[in-house]
Protein backbone atom coordinates (compact mmCIF):
# COMPACT_ATOMS: atom_id res chain seq x y z
CA UNK A 1 0.00 0.00 0.00
CA UNK A 2 1.38 3.51 -0.89
CA UNK A 3 1.66 6.37 0.95
CA UNK A 4 0.85 4.44 3.96
CA UNK A 5 0.63 5.66 7.91
CA UNK A 6 4.40 4.07 8.07
CA UNK A 7 5.33 7.26 5.76
CA UNK A 8 3.57 9.25 8.10
CA UNK A 9 4.79 8.74 10.99
CA UNK A 10 8.37 8.53 9.45
CA UNK A 11 7.54 12.08 8.10
CA UNK A 12 5.99 13.30 11.86
CA UNK A 13 9.31 11.53 13.15
CA UNK A 14 11.36 14.52 10.52
CA UNK A 15 9.04 16.98 12.02
CA UNK A 16 10.24 16.34 15.55
CA UNK A 17 13.55 15.82 15.13
CA UNK A 18 14.12 19.07 12.67
CA UNK A 19 12.10 20.71 15.95
CA UNK A 20 14.85 19.75 18.08
CA UNK A 21 17.50 20.93 15.86
CA UNK A 22 16.28 24.22 15.87
CA UNK A 23 15.51 24.90 19.88
CA UNK A 24 19.21 23.17 19.83
CA UNK A 25 20.28 25.70 17.53
CA UNK A 26 18.50 28.35 19.24
CA UNK A 27 20.58 27.66 22.84
CA UNK A 28 23.90 27.37 20.86
CA UNK A 29 23.05 30.84 20.05
CA UNK A 30 21.69 32.05 23.28
CA UNK A 31 25.10 30.66 25.06
CA UNK A 32 26.94 32.18 22.40
CA UNK A 33 28.35 28.36 21.75
CA UNK A 34 28.09 28.76 17.56
CA UNK A 35 31.87 29.08 16.86
CA UNK A 36 33.22 26.57 19.40
CA UNK A 37 34.03 24.01 16.95
CA UNK A 38 35.99 25.46 13.71
CA UNK A 39 36.73 22.59 11.74
CA UNK A 40 33.76 21.04 9.76
CA UNK A 41 34.41 17.12 9.60
CA UNK A 42 31.38 14.81 8.66
CA UNK A 43 32.17 11.55 9.95
CA UNK A 44 34.38 11.86 12.28
CA UNK A 45 33.31 15.49 13.80
CA UNK A 46 30.12 13.04 15.32
CA UNK A 47 32.78 11.46 17.80
CA UNK A 48 34.00 14.45 20.49
CA UNK A 49 36.74 14.80 22.34
CA UNK A 50 37.21 11.59 24.67
CA UNK A 51 39.99 12.24 26.96
CA UNK A 52 41.98 15.98 28.57
CA UNK A 53 44.76 15.32 25.74
CA UNK A 54 41.93 15.51 22.50
CA UNK A 55 40.32 18.08 24.54
CA UNK A 56 43.44 19.99 24.83
CA UNK A 57 44.29 20.11 20.94
CA UNK A 58 40.79 21.48 20.28
CA UNK A 59 40.96 24.04 22.48
CA UNK A 60 44.28 25.03 21.12
CA UNK A 61 42.48 25.06 17.46
CA UNK A 62 39.91 26.96 19.04
CA UNK A 63 42.59 29.82 20.14
CA UNK A 64 43.30 30.65 17.08
CA UNK A 65 39.99 32.04 15.77
CA UNK A 66 38.85 35.78 16.13
CA UNK A 67 36.55 34.24 19.21
CA UNK A 68 38.56 33.57 21.23
CA UNK A 69 41.32 36.04 20.49
CA UNK A 70 39.14 39.22 21.06
CA UNK A 71 36.17 37.73 23.55
CA UNK A 72 36.84 34.63 25.25
CA UNK A 73 40.66 35.08 25.71
CA UNK A 74 40.40 34.25 29.47
CA UNK A 75 38.20 31.13 29.06
CA UNK A 76 39.66 28.15 30.66
CA UNK A 77 39.28 24.76 29.63
CA UNK A 78 36.01 23.77 31.28
CA UNK A 79 34.34 27.02 29.69
CA UNK A 80 35.21 25.84 26.21
CA UNK A 81 33.90 22.68 26.95
CA UNK A 82 30.74 24.38 27.88
CA UNK A 83 30.21 26.32 24.55
CA UNK A 84 31.71 23.24 22.74
CA UNK A 85 28.79 20.62 23.87
CA UNK A 86 25.77 23.17 22.09
CA UNK A 87 27.81 23.31 19.31
CA UNK A 88 28.74 19.59 18.97
CA UNK A 89 24.67 18.95 19.90
CA UNK A 90 23.68 20.66 16.85
CA UNK A 91 25.65 19.38 14.65
CA UNK A 92 25.12 15.56 15.64
CA UNK A 93 21.13 15.95 15.49
CA UNK A 94 21.73 17.17 11.85
CA UNK A 95 23.67 14.55 10.90
CA UNK A 96 21.31 12.39 12.61
CA UNK A 97 17.72 13.84 10.72
CA UNK A 98 20.34 12.95 7.75
CA UNK A 99 20.29 9.54 8.29
CA UNK A 100 16.56 9.20 9.83
CA UNK A 101 15.32 10.61 6.12
CA UNK A 102 17.63 9.06 3.88
CA UNK A 103 17.46 5.57 5.25
CA UNK A 104 13.77 4.99 5.58
CA UNK A 105 12.98 6.67 1.90
CA UNK A 106 15.49 4.18 0.39
CA UNK A 107 13.41 1.58 2.13
CA UNK A 108 10.21 3.00 1.16
CA UNK A 109 10.98 3.73 -2.66
CA UNK A 110 12.18 -0.12 -2.61
CA UNK A 111 9.05 -1.44 -0.85
CA UNK A 112 7.54 0.88 -3.74
CA UNK A 113 5.81 2.36 -0.79
CA UNK A 114 5.64 5.63 -1.82
CA UNK A 115 3.37 7.19 -4.61
CA UNK A 116 5.12 8.90 -7.49
CA UNK A 117 3.94 12.86 -5.89
CA UNK A 118 5.53 11.42 -2.33
CA UNK A 119 8.79 10.57 -4.22
CA UNK A 120 9.19 14.10 -5.99
CA UNK A 121 8.21 15.64 -2.63
CA UNK A 122 10.68 13.55 -0.51
CA UNK A 123 13.57 14.51 -3.51
CA UNK A 124 12.31 18.43 -2.52
CA UNK A 125 13.14 17.58 1.23
CA UNK A 126 16.77 15.93 0.56
CA UNK A 127 17.54 18.63 -1.41
CA UNK A 128 16.33 20.74 1.32
CA UNK A 129 18.12 19.22 4.16
CA UNK A 130 21.24 19.25 1.98
CA UNK A 131 21.04 22.97 1.77
CA UNK A 132 20.24 23.42 5.22
CA UNK A 133 23.05 21.57 5.84
CA UNK A 134 25.42 24.27 3.93
CA UNK A 135 23.86 26.93 5.21
CA UNK A 136 25.01 26.02 8.46
CA UNK A 137 28.59 25.63 7.75
CA UNK A 138 28.17 28.76 5.48
CA UNK A 139 26.69 30.40 8.54
CA UNK A 140 29.89 29.50 10.95
CA UNK A 141 32.22 30.15 8.00
CA UNK A 142 31.53 33.98 8.53
CA UNK A 143 32.29 33.84 12.00
CA UNK A 144 35.92 32.65 11.58
CA UNK A 145 37.58 35.30 9.62
CA UNK A 146 37.68 38.50 11.11
CA UNK A 147 35.18 39.10 13.05
CA UNK A 148 34.29 36.77 16.13
CA UNK A 149 30.70 36.30 15.59
CA UNK A 150 28.04 35.35 12.49
CA UNK A 151 26.75 37.16 9.93
CA UNK A 152 23.14 38.18 10.66
CA UNK A 153 22.14 37.42 7.58
CA UNK A 154 23.32 34.27 6.96
CA UNK A 155 21.55 32.99 10.69
CA UNK A 156 18.91 34.36 9.00
CA UNK A 157 19.02 32.49 6.20
CA UNK A 158 19.93 29.42 8.03
CA UNK A 159 16.86 29.38 10.45
CA UNK A 160 14.33 30.57 8.12
CA UNK A 161 15.30 27.32 5.75
CA UNK A 162 14.88 25.71 8.76
CA UNK A 163 11.44 26.35 9.54
CA UNK A 164 10.95 26.18 5.36
CA UNK A 165 11.67 22.36 5.71
CA UNK A 166 9.82 21.81 8.68
CA UNK A 167 6.31 23.40 7.56
CA UNK A 168 7.29 21.70 4.04
CA UNK A 169 7.70 18.22 5.65
CA UNK A 170 4.86 18.86 8.09
CA UNK A 171 2.66 19.99 4.40
CA UNK A 172 3.97 16.60 2.98
CA UNK A 173 2.88 14.32 5.80
CA UNK A 174 -0.81 15.94 6.13
CA UNK A 175 -1.08 14.95 2.18
CA UNK A 176 -0.65 11.61 3.39
CA UNK A 177 -2.98 11.94 6.34
CA UNK A 178 -5.67 14.17 4.15
CA UNK A 179 -5.75 12.83 0.67
CA UNK A 180 -8.84 14.81 -0.52
CA UNK A 181 -8.76 18.65 0.73
CA UNK A 182 -11.75 21.54 0.85
CA UNK A 183 -11.15 24.65 -0.50
CA UNK A 184 -13.36 26.75 1.33
CA UNK A 185 -13.12 29.86 0.16
CA UNK A 186 -10.04 31.16 -2.20
CA UNK A 187 -9.84 34.68 -0.26
CA UNK A 188 -9.81 32.88 3.01
CA UNK A 189 -7.31 31.24 1.64
CA UNK A 190 -5.35 33.36 0.72
CA UNK A 191 -5.66 35.31 3.86
CA UNK A 192 -4.08 32.83 5.55
CA UNK A 193 -1.34 32.62 2.79
CA UNK A 194 -0.74 36.50 3.73
CA UNK A 195 -0.55 35.78 7.79
CA UNK A 196 1.96 32.58 6.86
CA UNK A 197 3.73 35.26 4.51
CA UNK A 198 4.01 37.68 7.79
CA UNK A 199 4.81 35.29 10.31
CA UNK A 200 8.43 34.36 8.57
CA UNK A 201 8.67 37.61 7.67
CA UNK A 202 8.99 38.31 11.86
CA UNK A 203 11.13 35.41 11.71
CA UNK A 204 13.45 36.47 9.60
CA UNK A 205 13.54 39.90 11.94
CA UNK A 206 13.60 37.65 14.77
CA UNK A 207 16.76 36.18 13.96
CA UNK A 208 18.15 39.66 12.64
CA UNK A 209 17.85 40.50 16.40
CA UNK A 210 19.49 37.36 17.74
CA UNK A 211 22.47 38.02 14.93
CA UNK A 212 22.77 41.59 16.09
CA UNK A 213 22.24 40.96 19.98
CA UNK A 214 19.51 43.70 19.49
CA UNK A 215 17.66 42.20 22.43
CA UNK A 216 19.74 43.52 24.90
CA UNK A 217 18.54 47.33 24.05
CA UNK A 218 15.60 49.06 24.36
CA UNK A 219 14.03 46.55 26.87
CA UNK A 220 10.69 48.26 27.36
CA UNK A 221 7.32 47.89 26.61
CA UNK A 222 5.06 49.24 24.54
CA UNK A 223 7.66 52.54 24.69
CA UNK A 224 11.12 52.05 23.44
CA UNK A 225 13.98 53.76 25.27
CA UNK A 226 13.01 57.42 27.08
CA UNK A 227 9.38 56.98 26.54
CA UNK A 228 9.20 56.78 23.34
CA UNK A 229 7.54 54.56 20.35
CA UNK A 230 9.91 55.49 17.83
CA UNK A 231 13.64 55.75 19.15
CA UNK A 232 15.77 58.16 17.83
CA UNK A 233 18.27 55.67 17.35
CA UNK A 234 16.37 53.97 14.98
CA UNK A 235 17.02 55.78 12.10
CA UNK A 236 20.60 56.94 12.92
CA UNK A 237 22.95 54.20 13.41
CA UNK A 238 23.58 53.11 9.69
CA UNK A 239 23.42 54.76 6.38
CA UNK A 240 21.80 55.26 4.16
CA UNK A 241 18.50 54.86 6.39
CA UNK A 242 17.13 51.80 4.78
CA UNK A 243 19.74 50.00 6.53
CA UNK A 244 18.90 50.67 9.87
CA UNK A 245 16.33 48.45 9.32
CA UNK A 246 18.40 45.65 8.25
CA UNK A 247 21.53 46.32 10.23
CA UNK A 248 21.36 48.61 12.82
CA UNK A 249 20.42 47.25 16.39
CA UNK A 250 17.55 49.93 16.70
CA UNK A 251 15.95 49.69 13.73
CA UNK A 252 15.87 45.88 13.41
CA UNK A 253 14.26 45.28 16.90
CA UNK A 254 11.70 48.41 15.74
CA UNK A 255 10.75 46.93 12.68
CA UNK A 256 10.37 43.00 14.97
CA UNK A 257 8.33 44.86 17.44
CA UNK A 258 5.72 46.15 14.73
CA UNK A 259 5.70 43.15 12.84
CA UNK A 260 4.27 41.46 16.11
CA UNK A 261 1.52 43.89 15.84
CA UNK A 262 0.73 43.12 12.47
CA UNK A 263 0.83 39.08 12.60
CA UNK A 264 -1.30 39.07 15.39
CA UNK A 265 -4.14 41.18 13.71
CA UNK A 266 -3.80 39.06 11.07
CA UNK A 267 -3.85 36.19 12.69
CA UNK A 268 -7.38 37.65 14.97
CA UNK A 269 -8.78 38.72 11.51
CA UNK A 270 -8.23 35.17 10.08
CA UNK A 271 -9.84 34.20 13.78
CA UNK A 272 -12.50 36.10 13.31
CA UNK A 273 -13.90 35.79 9.57
CA UNK A 274 -13.80 31.65 10.56
CA UNK A 275 -16.20 32.18 13.09
CA UNK A 276 -18.63 33.10 10.08
CA UNK A 277 -18.02 30.03 8.34
CA UNK A 278 -19.06 26.41 8.16
CA UNK A 279 -15.98 25.08 9.10
CA UNK A 280 -14.94 21.33 10.02
CA UNK A 281 -13.92 20.46 13.19
CA UNK A 282 -10.20 19.94 12.30
CA UNK A 283 -10.73 24.00 10.49
CA UNK A 284 -12.19 24.94 13.42
CA UNK A 285 -9.39 23.45 15.95
CA UNK A 286 -6.65 24.73 13.62
CA UNK A 287 -7.82 28.39 13.56
CA UNK A 288 -8.90 28.65 17.62
CA UNK A 289 -5.59 26.99 18.17
CA UNK A 290 -3.55 29.32 15.80
CA UNK A 291 -5.18 32.61 18.05
CA UNK A 292 -4.22 30.95 21.34
CA UNK A 293 -1.08 31.01 20.19
CA UNK A 294 -0.07 33.82 18.15
CA UNK A 295 -1.33 35.67 21.52
CA UNK A 296 0.86 33.36 24.00
CA UNK A 297 3.95 34.53 21.66
CA UNK A 298 3.21 37.78 21.74
CA UNK A 299 3.16 37.84 25.69
CA UNK A 300 6.77 35.62 25.41
CA UNK A 301 8.00 38.47 23.41
CA UNK A 302 6.84 40.68 25.33
CA UNK A 303 8.77 39.33 28.73
CA UNK A 304 11.88 37.66 26.24
CA UNK A 305 12.73 42.13 25.89
CA UNK A 306 12.26 43.43 29.14
CA UNK A 307 13.51 40.76 30.96
CA UNK A 308 17.04 41.17 28.63
CA UNK A 309 16.60 37.85 26.63
CA UNK A 310 16.92 34.99 29.75
CA UNK A 311 18.21 31.82 27.61
CA UNK A 312 15.52 29.83 29.03
CA UNK A 313 12.91 32.64 27.97
CA UNK A 314 14.10 32.81 24.57
CA UNK A 315 14.28 29.32 23.62
CA UNK A 316 10.31 29.25 24.74
CA UNK A 317 9.85 32.23 22.45
CA UNK A 318 11.14 29.78 19.78
CA UNK A 319 9.47 26.90 20.89
CA UNK A 320 6.28 29.11 20.46
CA UNK A 321 7.37 30.23 17.37
CA UNK A 322 7.57 26.74 15.76
CA UNK A 323 4.23 25.53 17.23
CA UNK A 324 2.73 28.94 15.96
CA UNK A 325 4.31 27.77 11.90
CA UNK A 326 3.31 24.82 12.35
CA UNK A 327 -0.47 25.21 13.76
CA UNK A 328 -0.31 27.95 10.59
CA UNK A 329 0.74 25.35 8.44
CA UNK A 330 -2.05 22.74 9.36
CA UNK A 331 -4.27 25.49 9.22
CA UNK A 332 -3.81 26.28 5.26
CA UNK A 333 -3.42 22.72 4.71
CA UNK A 334 -7.22 22.21 5.46
CA UNK A 335 -8.27 25.19 3.71
CA UNK A 336 -6.74 24.31 0.38
CA UNK A 337 -7.25 21.74 -2.34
Amino acid sequence: MKDNRKVFYWLLVGCLLIFIMVIVGGITRLTHSGLSISNYKLISGTIPPLNEVEWQRTFELYKLYPEYEKLNYDFSLQDFKDIFFWEWLHRVIGRFIGVVFIIPFLYFLFRKQLSRSTIKKCLILLCLGGFQGFLGWYMVKSGLIDRPDVSHYRLAIHLTAAFVAFAYTLWVALDIWYPIKKEIQKKFRDLIRLGLTLLLLQIIWGAFVAGLDAGWIHNHWPLMNDGKWIHETVTIEQYPVWKNFVEGKSGVQFVHRYLAYIVVAIIVVIWFKARKMTLTATQKNGVNILVGLVLLQFVLGIFTLILQVPVWLGVMHQVAAFFLVATMTFTLHRFSK
